[in-house]
């Protein structure tokens, strides 16, 4: 299968200071562990430009835009919360990871590809419409996932979040829509940050069932990720029957990232990963695109990136 791969240069130039987990190196080291692997030939390379702004209005107010925009310009360091640290580059950072998110998109749906992986920063699951939560400047799937819908024209979308922290930002901006179907396996949110995510959350108004969140209790291995993704993941991401899949690959349920108390290995990530395969080749004609969330140990994003690859470049 052709799979694209998405990164920019520009997006190392996110700085977020000395200790920050969320830093540049994770993204070095991921392409300097998929050029190592010799995969970057098979890889098929797709041009990153800035999204722009009217594809970002579509999720988030204008006023945010602005004021995020404003605070990058002006060197802040950091925007609404400590932990979303930004720098003079960031802005540009940020608008670069949702054009990878919807040119991949795009590549996907002109047959470009098959599918797609973005290895982006900053991530996005957490930021709301009007502000910044967790290292998060904008909501890249967010975007991606309504980019499908008004310039694509595809009715349906579904969003799998298997990142350590529950993502309150998209579930928030597509709790009372119909048309997006937002899973997330996450730790339970008694114990980890930003507290929202729990079972009984299931979207609002006409949105009542599409929201699926499946938390997690500490020290959660693989056997209960491929549990709960097999009991209630599957059979309602099938019955919702979406025309495309965005995946939320956080790698920071790993055993080993020091953000989190889960016990996901290498191989959790592999299964999970051939089961959004299979569901996007039985439901969607393969069409997947995979966006980096959260891993904050470096050998971990090593070595999970370069399997996850692997499984997306595969025959099914």
């Amino acid at each position: 299968m052709r799979t694209g791969w998405l990164t920019h240069p520009a997006m190392l130039d996110h700085n977020t200071g000395p200790g920050h987990p969320e830093r540049a190196e994770r993204i070095r080291a991921i392409i300097e562990a998929v050029h190592q692997a010799g995969l970057m030939n098979p890889l098929v390379p797709i041009e990153v430009p800035p999204a722009r702004d009217e594809d970002i209005l579509a999720v988030h107010t204008r006023e945010y835009l602005q004021r995020l925009e404003a605070a990058c310009r002006r060197g802040d360091r950091y925007i609404d919360v400590p932990d979303s640290a930004i720098c003079v580059d960031s802005y540009r950072a940020a608008q670069l990871a949702v054009g990878a998110a919807l040119s991949a998109c795009d590549a996907v749906l002109a047959g470009q590809v098959d599918n797609a992986f973005c290895a982006i920063r900053p991530p996005g699951h957490h930021c709301e419409a009007d502000r910044s939560m967790g290292f998060c400047l904008l909501n890249n799937v967010a975007i991606a996932a309504r980019y499908l819908q008004r310039r694509h024209g595809l009715q349906r979308v579904l969003i799998l979040d298997w990142d350590v922290h529950h993502g309150n930002g998209t579930q928030h901006i597509f709790e009372r829509d119909p048309t997006v179907f937002y899973c997330s396996l996450h730790e339970h949110p008694a114990y980890r940050y930003p507290g929202t995510g729990y079972a009984w959350e299931r979207g609002e108004g006409p949105g009542a069932g599409t929201t699926l969140n499946l938390p997690m209790p500490p020290n959660s291995g693989d056997a209960d990720y491929q549990q709960a993704l097999e009991a209630r993941f599957l059979p309602e991401a099938r019955r919702f029957a979406p025309d495309f899949i965005l995946l939320l690959a956080g790698f920071d349920s790993h055993r080993d990232d020091p953000l989190a108390t889960q016990a996901v290995t290498q191989a959790g990530f592999d299964w999970m990963g051939w089961q959004l395969k299979q569901l996007a080749q039985q439901v969607c004609a393969g069409r997947l695109v995979s966006l980096l969330e959260g891993g904050y140990n470096l050998d971990v994003l090593r070595t999970c990136v370069v399997s996850h690859l692997r499984i997306l470049m595969q025959d099914p």
